[in-house]
């Protein structure tokens, strides 16, 4: 991929496979394949059928992506299709008459027609828009931002906050509602943007909402890149895409289930091939699609800078683990275990002690806060420890959390506390639930001992939870699990087992806000949002609070 830039203007520039759910039946399969969607009379002229997207924004620079299709036989993952210039213009207005850079990239089979344009050169803190075009057509515009100067005093951020959407499970309304707020600085994606398995494999209530493609589990590039354009082609997230930039990492999920740095529960070398292989292939597809720039040693953990409000470190936590362990036998305190690995968390660790930021908050793919499970009734139990990977014995804890990395997670907190670290905030996805925790250093003995950090916990934005999984009425769960887990766990403030939905977060120099909204019902494509509950953290206390009212 060649890229050129220029400016105008003012501003210039291991076990065999676990699966949560085994659907009955794969039913209701929509959507025809990409190249149908090809407009009658026009099928030789590019198309922009994956929408445009921005991510990853500087003081002075921001990432732009988009896909163009060439020709009609080069659908995602073909391999097809024939090289193609694509253009690129950021304006200061929507209408495109304050012109700051334009530029122009190739698209080739090689990169699946993917291409991403990082300009510089541009104002802090500032709204931009953005558009590519290719044989003369235009792509959708869309709405970018800037980050604040790294030395501007910002009164206020707010991002969206999202985690683990499944294709087949439901429909992206949580991406539809965000988008309509028009007030996001970016949105957080934590992880689990697209899910591996074939169709049927992971529904929900016995029942697949939509196909994916392929329909088959996603082993090779093609399979990838397939996977990856077909999520691209959803209007809710595409509606996002064009409003705010976003912050990924990935989790496990974007490879296969409970991956780790050798392999995944859900990969099996003998039959489907070298993980090495299939590992690669994934991060290929991943940053091919996702607007993220590749970041250390090729990875998605990285630092952003939102002024002197907040620092943001993003976290890798599939790449250099080690393989999660059988609840029980000891070794998940072993200090030769790491979920981070040496490098990354050294880097952490150095990045949160010499941030001059009010707020350090933490990009972090699964949660951090122990947990144990109490005594919950052999009902509620079985398909808690089926949705956390856990035994149907129940044992207190999830191997695959930072629960089953006891010595990072020590050290990190250590860390913390030694150094009189404060404001530390961990955004987490993963466990399809909601959960608003302080961070203990010693959950034996809270809350009569000291609170590290707090963390905010995001639901899934269609992955089963436990109402899904027990085929319930929405809130049966939580009104009987909840108290057994807050029991178990003093220092969780609040745990939302059933509901779908994303987060609010707003930050000022006092306090970080999250507002959680809930979908009305996943499986259908007009889903209304609605309030559901709001925790902050004040500065200095490293302890979460209940507020009643969201910003």
């Amino acid at each position: 991929m060649t890229s050129r830039q220029s400016t105008a203007g003012s501003n210039s520039p291991s076990p065999r496979r676990r699966t949560v759910v085994k659907a009955a039946a794969a039913t209701a399969v929509l959507a025809a394949p990409l190249a149908a969607a090809w407009p009658a009379g026009a099928v030789e002229a590019p198309a922009f059928l994956h929408g445009v997207a921005s991510g990853d924004p500087l003081p002075d620079g921001i990432l732009l992506w988009t896909r163009v299709t060439p020709t009609a036989e080069a659908v995602p993952g073909s391999g097809l299709g024939p090289d193609i210039e694509v253009g690129w213009v950021v304006a200061r207005d929507k209408a495109f008459t304050t012109v700051v850079a334009k530029g122009s990239v190739t698209a080739t089979a090689a990169s699946d027609h993917t291409v991403k344009a990082d300009v510089r050169g541009l104002a802090p803190a500032t709204d931009y828009w953005f558009r590519f075009s290719a044989g003369g057509t235009d792509s959708p515009a869309a709405r970018t931002r800037t980050a604040p100067a790294a030395d501007a005093a910002v009164a206020n951020l707010r991002f969206g906050v999202v985690s683990c959407a499944n294709w087949e499970a439901g429909y992206f309304s949580a991406y539809r509602h965000l988008a309509a707020r028009g007030d996001l600085d970016a949105w957080l994606h934590l992880g689990d943007y697209v899910y591996e398995y074939g169709t049927g494999e992971y529904g929900t209530r016995d029942t697949v909402v939509r196909q994916h493609a392929p329909t088959h589990e996603i082993l090779t590039l093609a399979d990838y890149r397939t996977r990856h354009g077909r999520y691209k082609t959803d209007p809710d997230l595409q509606a996002l895409h064009t409003v705010a930039p976003v912050v990924a990492i990935w989790d496990d999920h974007e490879f296969a289930n409970d991956a780790w740095s050798g392999g995944a529960e859900n990969h099996t070398e003998g039959t489907e091939g070298a993980w090495t292989a299939r590992q690669a292939a994934a991060k290929q597809a991943y940053f091919e699609w996702m607007p993220v720039r590749t970041a250390i040693a090729g990875t998605t953990y990285r630092r952003l800078r939102f002024g002197k409000l907040v620092d943001l470190s993003l976290l890798d936590l599939r790449s250099f683990r080690s393989q999660q362990v059988a609840v029980g036998n000891g070794s998940v305190d072993d200090p030769d275990r790491t979920i981070t690995g040496r490098a990354q968390l050294d880097w952490l660790k150095a990045g949160l002690k010499s941030s001059d930021a009010t707020w350090r908050l933490v990009g972090n793919s699964v949660m951090i806060s122990p947990f144990a499970i109490g005594s919950l009734s052999a009902d509620l139990l079985r398909p808690l420890a089926e949705l956390l990977g856990l035994p149907k014995e129940g044992l207190a804890l999830n191997p695959d959390q930072w629960d089953g990395y006891t010595d990072d997670r020590r050290e990190l907190l250590a860390h913390l506390r030694s150094n009189a670290i404060r404001n530390t905030v961990f955004l987490t996805g993963d466990i399809h639930m909601a959960w608003a925790n302080d961070v203990p250093v010693d959950a034996g003995t809270y809350p009569l001992s000291a609170s590290a950090a707090t963390e905010f916990v995001v639901t899934s934005v269609t992955s089963d939870n436990l109402d899904d999984l027990l085929k319930v009425p929405e809130g049966t769960v939580t009104a009987l699990a909840a108290p057994v887990i807050q029991l178990a766990n003093r220092h969780v403030h609040w745990v939302d087992t059933d509901r779908h939905g994303y987060g609010v977060l707003d930050i000022t120099a006092d306090r970080a806000q999250m507002d959680y909204y809930v979908l009305s019902d996943k499986t259908k494509a007009n889903a209304t949002s609605s309030w559901a509950r709001s925790y902050r953290t004040r500065s200095g206390t490293q302890k979460v609070e209940r507020t009643y009212q969201p910003v």
